[in-house]
């Protein structure tokens, strides 16, 4: 049987209630009256867990420079390869922006856990298609949801597949060691499960530019929980990544304007004349000038050093005195 001595009567509550509308009984007296609730939902990630989006961005860069040379060398074709900033979203938003038929795998990426998923839109397979057969790669068929591709087809999303695997390997090889394997392939998104519905994936999308109004995206998505593990190193690298971008832009930069020629010219004086002057001048006439400290050196007309005139040898040659600077 329930207790019900510590139980207020229907008269003491009437009392209560009357007491604090009229204010004779104080309210707002407990315990931590000040504190503020937040909603929190349990069942969504947070997407602020300081996961480095910039580390994922310069691992994308890596694999756009690696695809376009992949594509080359096995399509033989050149496409313009665009990408996106990384956007971290709920899966099932992603998923509902996804029509069939599509290439879809959701892929292994060793030792990371779970699964991940590669998108590639049909419009990029006819593209590469028509480009392997010596076509212009602007074909466009309208498909079908349920139309399954060819194995002609599915021989050209192998191929893809593979220079992908390769580019994203190498891509996050500064990072770390990673290895490709596909698990399962389908055409409709609603067969390929990488996450729970509300869980945070992160969307790293490619458009490749054939011409001719050929286009198309590949999508890469991660799901959040599998780097979640790795972001510290993620943190931890994006710096030595930038300075690697760097030295390798650098490096780049000296190599392909090393062999470059320039015309360069030294000036040993200037003087200022008429027309009517320099027009009487002949032959054997001596023109008197003031003559600088330094003979000036210019390389394509651009005045870069202060020089003295001398003799090497059997040539003529310049001994450079000191760099001119930019207001000089």
């Amino acid at each position: 049987m329930a207790d019900t001595d510590n139980l207020l009567s229907p008269e003491e509550l009437e009392a209560l209630t009357v007491g604090i509308e009229d204010g004779s009984i104080e309210t707002d007296t407990g315990l931590n009256i000040s504190a503020l609730a937040i909603k929190h939902d349990i069942t969504n990630e947070d997407r602020s867990l300081s996961m480095n989006l910039t580390a994922i961005n310069l691992i994308n860069e890596r694999f756009v420079r690696e695809f376009r040379v992949g594509l080359l060398d096995v399509l033989r074709t050149t496409a313009k390869v665009n990408t996106a900033k990384a956007e971290i979203m709920a899966i099932q938003d992603y998923m509902k922006t996804l029509e069939a038929p599509l290439a879809l795998s959701s892929i292994n990426l060793h030792p990371l856990r779970g699964l991940s998923m590669v998108c590639i839109e049909p419009d990029i397979i006819f593209a590469c298609l028509d480009n392997f057969f010596s076509g212009f790669g602007g074909s466009k068929i309208n498909l079908q949801s349920d139309r399954a591709f060819t194995p002609i087809e599915s021989s050209i999303i192998n191929i893809m597949t593979n220079i992908l695997f390769g580019s994203l390997q190498e891509a996050w090889a500064p990072i770390m060691p990673v290895r490709c394997e596909t698990v399962a392939s389908d055409i409709n998104p609603q067969f390929i499960e990488i996450a729970e519905e509300n869980d945070l994936v992160i969307v790293n999308r490619f458009t490749l530019d054939f011409g001719d109004g050929a286009s198309g995206d590949i999508a890469i998505v991660y799901p959040y929980g599998m780097l979640k593990p790795v972001r510290d190193l993620l943190s931890s690298r994006v710096q030595s990544g930038e300075q690697e971008t760097d030295d390798s832009w650098r490096n780049n930069l000296r190599s392909a304007t090393i062999d470059a020629e320039l015309e360069v010219k030294v000036v040993l004086g200037e003087l200022e004349t008429t027309f009517k002057q320099f027009n009487q001048v002949k032959e054997g006439d001596i023109i008197f000038f003031k003559k600088d400290d330094y003979a000036r050196l210019l390389v394509r007309n651009v005045p870069l050093f202060d020089t003295e005139i001398g003799v090497q040898g059997s040539q003529m040659a310049v001994q450079v005195i000191n760099a001119l600077r930019p207001e000089d």
